[in-house]
């Protein structure tokens, strides 16, 4: 069960829920426009283990004012060659034929929280298990959960630090691509600033609207990439979604 005080927006009131999500996200590759997804929502709040979307973990340490986990993760950043825009691509040179697929991957790791009366400050270092990108991933954030006019809500600020093999799979050319004439970049290992906010709102009894707006700032080793759409300099997300609990 949740420990008092552990109210937060991406955190369900209750021991099990359930509901469907969608996410969209600002145009981030060359031509793809904005992104959209939709995926079913999972949650679970036990003693020891939960299920938060996308997110399976088990507290290790658990106290009020500590919380060591270890977790799974989904990595949803795929990204479909044929999504690029010819166009956009061909200006830098580039046959969208002869790209990749940039796939979805699973995370493990752990996540180290400190929490007290200023807010809660969190750790998170994962990497890459299903040998997609073979990359890692190092996140430092600052949450403070409140609640107004009936909303619950966690404003956060944090930033990534993203490994080589992450940044270059996703953000840069592969090997094989460039094998076939494709330009060759890549950004190497980069630091994304990102600020965001979690909100949730409890309607007719047992239902929960919830949301997350995240807005990262892109340095320019990802802004250069010929990947990227022109004048990026950072990328917005937002999720929605509606759940009931049980």
């Amino acid at each position: 069960m949740r420990q008092e005080g552990e109210e937060r927006a991406d955190v369900a009131p209750s021991n099990w829920s359930i509901g469907i999500a969608g996410g969209i996200r600002t145009e981030l590759y060359a031509g793809e426009g904005n992104h959209t997804r939709a995926i079913p929502f999972f949650g679970y709040e036990g003693e020891r283990f939960y299920f938060r979307g996308i997110t399976a973990g088990y507290h290790l340490i658990q106290n009020e004012s500590f919380v060591l986990d270890g977790f799974l993760s989904g990595r949803l950043d795929a990204m479909d060659a044929n999504d690029f825009g010819r166009r956009d691509l061909a200006r830098r040179g580039i046959n969208r034929d002869l790209l990749e697929d940039r796939d979805d991957s699973v995370d493990a790791g752990v996540s180290a929280s400190w929490r007290g009366s200023a807010g809660e400050v969190q750790l998170e270092l994962k990497g890459d298990i299903a040998d997609v990108s073979g990359g890692y991933e190092a996140d430092l954030s600052y949450r403070y959960p409140m609640k107004a006019a009936g909303l619950l809500i966690t404003p956060t600020v944090g930033v990534s630090m993203l490994s080589k093999d992450l940044a270059n799979y996703y953000y840069g050319t592969l090997d094989e691509e460039v094998a076939r004439g494709v330009v060759s970049y890549r950004p190497g290992s980069v630091t994304i600033p990102y600020v965001g906010v979690s909100l949730a709102k409890p309607f007719a009894q047992k239902w929960r609207f919830i949301a997350n707006l995240t807005y990262q700032v892109l340095p320019d080793e990802i802004s250069d990439s010929p990947l990227i759409a022109e004048d990026t300099d950072g990328v917005g997300q937002a999720f929605f979604g509606v759940s009931r609990s049980f």
